[in-house]
């Protein structure tokens, strides 16, 4: 019968490592999931910068020429349709107003003589004294004198009028944009004292025309603003080129600033393309080069690739392999 050689105390503890180890690699083997790679559409962003701006800009304008007495707006000011922002006066007018004053109190003298004249006539013509037509002439005066107060009256009333035009009103509520005047400056008739744009903001973009046709109306954009991310509408499209760039206007519900035409970075699609997408954990790291496990045939190579930064999409995060992969390539997922 043959005899047993006893193992050392080395080889017997190493054996017992491999027979609990490898039941775990092997396990591990099992468990190891694959994904074969297909090509998959997805959006190219084209980055661009837009303009926040009011979508109503409305010029607040002084209706009389004169001398700017009084300015009570300044920029970055919230006013209300029709709220007093300022006050042109012209001296002129209130020498037209004395000058009328003086005329409509002479020709109430003048009617008031006319008046008693016109009695004295009634009294007189029933005694003879004074004809008929004497006192059609006396009534006829005292008419007269009574259009023309009417008309002097009337002429005041205009002038007054043109006196309180000077009274600028903001045009629509909203914020002072800017004030290119300063108090004593002599404006003429028409001219702006201030702009105030209102309605709420707006995002509006230049893109260069030659993605004018990957523009679509009502398309998804990505606005950055103020270090978050929202998404907006692409609103309207403008069919005139300026300077080469096609103007569209994006509709976006969180344009809360306090600035007007800040630039905001904007992404907007401007076609689509096929790409090889893999999960993000199946790219692994090292010395700075990425590597993907990949089978081949009944042994797992680790391939070098060049990836690009992380996509965010609904079902998790990808990077898109741009060399080292091909389509049908079967990757090991961790």
């Amino acid at each position: 019968m043959a005899s047993v050689q006893a193992l050392p105390f080395e080889d017997f503890i190493m054996r017992l490592l491999l027979l609990a180890v490898a039941p775990l690699l092997f396990a591990g083997e099992a468990d190891a999931v694959t994904m074969k790679l297909e090509p998959v559409i997805i959006t190219e962003w084209k980055a661009v910068y837009g303009t926040i701006e009011a979508r109503n800009t409305v010029p607040a304008r002084a209706r009389i020429g004169g001398t700017v007495a009084d300015l009570r707006a300044t920029e970055g000011d919230v006013v209300k349709a029709g709220q007093k922002i300022a006050t042109v006066e012209d001296e002129k007018l209130a020498f037209q107003i004395a000058a009328l004053d003086a005329q409509i109190g002479a020709l109430r003298s003048q009617l008031t003589a006319a008046q008693a004249d016109l009695i004295r006539g009634e009294s007189l013509v029933s005694r003879g004294i004074v004809t008929q037509q004497k006192l059609d002439e006396l009534r006829s005066q005292t008419g007269v004198l009574q259009n023309q107060i009417s008309a002097m009256e009337a002429q005041r009333s205009v002038v007054v009028r043109q006196q309180s035009e000077g009274e600028v009103d903001a045009p629509s509520d909203g914020k002072i944009l800017t004030v290119p005047i300063t108090r004593g400056a002599v404006i003429m008739a028409g001219e702006t004292v201030a702009i105030v744009g209102g309605g709420g903001l707006f995002l509006r973009l230049a893109v260069p025309e030659r993605h004018a046709g990957a523009l679509k109306q009502g398309a998804d954009i990505r606005v950055s603003l103020d270090g978050r991310q929202t998404i907006g509408k692409l609103a309207k499209i403008y069919p005139q080129i300026e300077n080469g760039r096609v103007i569209a206007d994006v509709e976006a519900g969180a344009l809360d600033t306090t600035f007007v035409n800040a630039r905001v970075l904007v992404q907007l699609p401007v076609g689509e393309r096929q790409a090889l997408l893999v999960p993000a954990s199946a790219i692994a790291t090292h010395d700075g080069v990425d590597f993907v496990s990949v089978n081949e045939g009944a042994a797992t190579l680790q391939r070098v690739v060049i990836a690009s930064e992380v996509i965010n999409r609904p079902d998790g995060n990808y990077r898109e392999v741009l060399t080292g992969l091909a389509a049908g390539d079967e990757i090991v997922l961790p």
